[in-house]
């Protein structure tokens, strides 16, 4: 047996042949319905969020991002950075009545949907419906589908895999499309600065430059151990991405064993307030799916990822099903409230409910769907 210490993180693993993979990213979904349903909104930067000291910013306009607004920062910096920024309150039903035309759209073309969030979605056209053969060219259709029947952009990424599709969908945004061809994949990834890599936020970016890696190629150069003994579990996803590697498969059905949603955040955050009202927000999406899936659960999990890449879980059983969103956001809570002070900022947050009905699982679960968008 090899040591798992010094063995290469792709031992074991074959790829199934080259898929086509394209991932279709909404382009400031949020902020974009709120200007489409309102005309008087459109060309002016955009929050959706509260605007009073202790709010959030939900998502944030093209226009508002120009002065550096960004998700997940607090309200106060927002409107300090752009002293004309509108406020704007969610409206959940709207962009889920969107997002459901959306979905529609990628499932004329393929039933190998991966949804990640209201937004954003993986599909694999390797055999698509409409026996048209050309990723490009379906992608193409798919975005003129989706500003047809919903007036909105979306940008799209199209590769061989998962991790290659996602970083080619926010190269040419907005409303734009990138192709990442087979044998292009190692050299793309070379040339990207490391926060490019998804989930390395601004504290793993700093860490990684103290170590001389600041792009893609600086990154391949280091070896596996290396990469263990410095970053530890994010050590092997490192490894691959660094390589242009990713041999997850588009999963259109999974077996259900927990509904939830974590929340990679653009900026570490640690105050009380911003952690509360970021909790709100999460709480908000995932009761939705709860509700779409018509799940019943016992087991209330919270999930934080520290600076330092070190996760903390948090969960509360009950002898009977979550009563309805008021008990499930009161659970959340609570488990936050356990949780503090934090030790380091987090970079990372999810909750999700487990022990549904139908299944055994007892287990934290391991495997929630990105909000990209809050």
């Amino acid at each position: 047996m090899s040591d798992p210490a010094s063995s290469d993180p792709n031992d074991g693993e074959e790829a199934a042949g080259l898929r086509k993979i394209i991932h279709v990213d909404m382009d400031a979904f949020f902020a974009s319905v709120e200007q489409r349903d309102h005309p008087e909104l459109r060309g002016k930067p955009v929050a959706v969020g509260g605007s009073g000291g202790r709010g959030v910013v939900a998502a944030a306009s093209y226009e508002a991002r120009k002065f550096g607004v960004r998700s997940a920062m607090p309200s106060v910096t927002a409107k300090r950075l752009c002293p004309d920024l509108i406020f704007v309150r969610h409206r959940f039903d709207a962009y889920k009545e969107a997002s459901r035309t959306i979905r529609k759209v990628f499932e004329h073309h393929t039933p190998h949907v991966e949804p990640l969030s209201l937004d954003e979605a993986y599909l694999d056209v390797t055999e698509d419906r409409l026996g048209i053969g050309s990723a490009t060219r379906i992608a193409q259709l798919i975005r003129q589908e989706i500003k047809a029947k919903t007036e909105l952009t979306a940008s799209a990424g199209i590769s061989y895999n998962k991790f290659l599709a996602k970083i080619a969908s926010d190269q040419n945004k907005p409303d734009g499309m990138c192709v990442i061809r087979p044998g292009e994949g190692a050299d793309f990834v070379a040339g990207l600065p490391i926060r490019r890599f998804h989930g390395v936020g601004p504290k793993a970016e700093e860490k990684m430059k103290r170590f001389g890696i600041a792009t893609g190629a600086d990154l391949a150069a280091k070896d596996i151990t290396f990469l263990r003994e410095n970053f530890g579990s994010f050590a092997d996803y490192l490894y691959r991405a660094a390589r242009g590697i990713d041999l997850r498969p588009v999963r259109a059905h999974r077996e259900r064993k927990s509904v939830g949603g974590e929340r990679t955040f653009s900026e570490d955050i640690s105050s009380g307030a911003q952690l509360r009202e970021t909790l709100a927000n999460i709480t908000d999406i995932v009761w939705e799916r709860i509700e779409n899936a018509k799940a019943r659960g016992r087991t209330v999990t919270l999930k934080m990822k520290y600076t330092d890449f070190q996760s903390m879980t948090r969960s509360k059983s009950l002898p009977d099903w979550v009563a309805g969103k008021e008990e499930f956001a009161e659970i959340g809570r609570e488990l936050l409230d356990e949780a503090l002070p934090l030790r380091l900022p987090i970079r990372l947050m999810g909750l999700t409910l487990s022990n549904l009905e139908g299944t055994e699982d007892k287990s934290p679960p391991k495997d929630t769907a990105q909000l990209s968008l809050l």
